[in-house]
């Protein structure tokens, strides 16, 4: 039979080690948030082999006395829960079991000066061994040195990834806490070679967005969205990327909550949430998050290494974080990041003239003509419902069909018509200078029946017509869900739709919902659906392509996806089937009519899919290809 024994304090402090200290990235973690609760303004950070072999924090804090050094690699001594309670915990380590932990599975050094010390000491815990304080050499503050991690446990380096990848998780982790604490400066350097060095920035918001640019790059600290939220006494501020600006992992979400950096699948989630249908499925955004609440509102306490904390009210956290989000994306989605219209000055700028000359080139031997032009406009923009039913034929009068400029009004009209042309033309030019000070510009050609190129005061823009137009339709047909009033249209006919077994049930499992929208369909036995009315804001769409898409929509979604992640998804299925279509020609008025309503239409900076609407190209970018800048 077995006795149950005490456990020896050495084996105690391996198994604690086990919780705390995962990989070097967990240790050099702990040891940098001691300097930052020791009150340090400069942290350096020396790595060698990813911090397998060495991890060396040197701080310009408040230092140790030899007595509190004793104390510090004791298990559960610690100086941070002064009023012995847990509801008040107002610093990064607080738990006591870092420094014994670290010390019990490695060889750890502690060098450390107060100010009222003549001099340093120095103590050393070799595998759970302790020797010292003895007298030392330091300037200021702490040296905490860890060598040959895990030597006491080599089972453990066995689990350990490359040095590369340990090296990244090291960096990430330093990343965050500057991020955290932009007033702190960071200076990382592994072997021989340095990979951060951030200085202190001045305090506030201001020094928050120098240092997030720093890390995360200056064109996102610069085309992000300030965020600024708060509901009783939780405080949610931040830059959060467009939606346009998303990555294919979820790593450059950086949330925190009171400066301490987590892991919180939970919040992970509110943040997709946040962002609704305006991200790509699989795609995650760039965003930067900071929570700061009383400290009686969280329990950091629910993880050995602090990576998750438990809050008091979830429930409203989450809300803040969801309702913030969408509120501030819905102010400034109409903007678009730049990286489109870099990315095309790229193209052009590989050599200028050679494209010119063989775009021109081309043209001539192909026999290919320029694009449509719009003509000046002298009628009164069109309404939302002039581009909105795709069923009306496209068009316009051809360019030079209708007469402009007064040479041609003259010889038209007679010299005595010269004066009435001049006051149209000025109305002309007048009407088109108000819509250039619009943000997407006036609406000047439209290239291959497909994207609208228009001026700005500052340079030009590229629409992609049913991109854009996509959003405005899903977002009419939002509106009106919320308002339960989409209206339908019967068809003549009711449309049978033949689907795979599975595919068809998927659809008649969901057409109370498909009702909600304006479609109503029904079961017409094994594998088929009728059809019997369309949303009508649809006009005549092809019912079988409409039907087969949302069939495959909901099949792969399955059940286990929330309700408004289905209504997202067929809202924008069917949303695509009713805009204008790419290889519709376009008149100046639908054009601009486009522009209009998408510069006051929620989330029109990208298209149901994620994808930008348009991209900006700004007078100086262009000057700069032909060398006038």
């Amino acid at each position: 039979m077995a006795v149950i024994r005490q456990l020896p304090d050495r084996l105690i402090n391996q198994i604690a080690a086990g919780e705390v200290v995962e990989r070097p990235a967990s240790a050099l973690k702990e040891l940098v948030e001691n300097a930052l609760d020791a009150g340090a303004r400069r942290i350096s950070i020396t790595l060698r082999r990813g911090g397998i072999d060495e991890i060396t924090v040197t701080d310009d804090g408040c230092g140790m006395s030899p007595d509190d050094m004793v104390l510090a690699v004791e298990r559960h001594a610690t100086s941070k829960l002064p009023h012995d309670t847990l509801d008040q915990i107002n610093s990064l380590g607080f738990r006591g079991e870092a420094l014994p932990s670290i010390g019990a599975v490695s060889r750890l050094a502690l060098t450390s000066i107060t100010a009222d010390f003549g001099h340093a000491w120095r103590l050393v815990l070799d595998a759970g061994r302790r020797s010292g304080p003895d007298p030392a050499a330091l300037a200021k503050g702490s040296m905490i040195s860890v060598t040959q991690l895990f030597k006491a446990v080599p089972a453990r380096l066995k689990f350990l990834k490359t040095e590369r990848t340990e090296q990244g998780q090291c960096v990430d982790i330093i990343k965050r806490l500057a991020m955290a604490w932009p007033e702190v400066g960071f200076h990382l350097n592994a072997d021989d070679r340095s990979l951060l060095d951030l200085p202190a920035c001045l305090p506030g918001h201001g020094g928050v967005q120098t240092r997030i640019g720093t890390i995360m790059g200056q064109g996102f600290a610069a085309e992000a969205i300030a965020l600024d939220a708060a509901r009783d006494e939780v405080h949610l501020t931040g830059l959060v990327g467009l939606p346009t600006m998303n990555r294919p992992t979820p790593a450059n979400i950086y949330l925190f909550v009171n400066g301490r950096p987590i892991h919180d699948r939970s919040l992970l989630g509110a943040v997709r949430a946040g962002y609704g249908d305006t991200l790509p499925r699989g795609r995650h955004p760039m965003a930067v998050l900071f929570l700061d609440m009383p400290s009686a509102y969280v329990d950091v306490n629910v993880h050995p290494a602090k990576a998750e904390v438990r809050f008091k009210d979830a429930t409203a956290v989450r809300s803040l974080l969801v309702g913030g989000l969408m509120a501030r994306l819905r102010e400034g989605s109409i903007h678009a990041t730049s990286a489109g219209g870099a990315a095309a000055i790229g193209k052009f700028s590989i050599d200028p003239g050679n494209l010119l000359h063989e775009a021109v080139s081309h043209n001539v031997a192909s026999g290919l003509q320029r694009p449509y032009l719009a003509p000046p406009s002298r009628q009164k923009l069109a309404s939302a419902h002039d581009y909105y039913r795709p069923d009306q034929p496209g068009g316009g009068e051809h360019p030079h069909s209708r007469s402009s400029g007064l040479e041609t009004s003259a010889a038209l009209l007679g010299d005595d018509a010269v004066p009435q042309a001049r006051v149209e033309a000025h109305q002309d030019d007048t009407a088109e200078q108000a819509q250039r000070r619009h943000l997407l510009g006036a609406a000047k050609a439209q290239l291959h029946k497909t994207y609208i190129v228009a001026e700005t005061e500052d340079g030009l823009t590229i629409i992609d017509q049913h991109a854009a137009h996509e959003r405005l339709v899903m977002e009419r047909m939002k509106a009106a869900l919320a308002a339960r009033a989409v209206p339908s249209q019967n068809l003549l006919l009711p449309e049978v739709v033949t689907l795979a077994d599975d595919q068809a049930a998927a659809v008649v499992a969901e057409a109370e919902l498909l009702e909600d929208m304006g479609l109503v369909v029904e079961g017409f036995g094994a594998g088929a659906v009728v059809v019997r009315a369309v949303p009508a804001l649809l006009g005549t769409p092809d019912v079988k392509a409409l039907i087969s898409d949302i069939a495959e929509e909901l099949f792969e979604l399955g059940s286990s996806t929330s309700l408004e992640d289905r209504i997202n998804h067929v809202l924008a299925t069917v949303s695509c089937h009713g805009s204008v279509r790419a290889g519709r020609q376009l008149n100046a008025s639908e054009m601009n009519a486009l522009l209009r309503d998408m510069e006051i239409t929620p989330r029109s900076g990208q298209c149901n899919h994620g994808r930008p609407t348009w991209v900006k190209l700004s007078l100086a970018d262009i000057e700069r290809l032909f060398g006038r800048s």
